[in-house]
């Protein structure tokens, strides 16, 4: 099953709490760079796509209503 089918399979507050998930995780990777601690670089890149994911599933479904 492809992520965007996972993620529109999901309720609205699902969605928002993955957001924030995400936004979490982006913020501890930013620190981890900034440190020099940062292992996978790639992973903030992956971040922030799922990130936009999740937001145009919100939006798909704020402009449905």
């Amino acid at each position: 099953m492809s992520i965007a089918k996972e993620l529109r399979d999901k309720t609205p507050e699902q969605l928002i709490d993955h957001l924030v998930g995400l936004k979490k995780e982006q913020f501890n990777l930013r620190f981890q760079k900034a440190t020099g601690q940062l292992q996978n670089t790639s992973r903030q890149r992956q971040v922030k796509k799922d990130i936009a994911r999740v937001k145009t599933v919100l939006h798909e479904r704020k402009a449905a209503v």
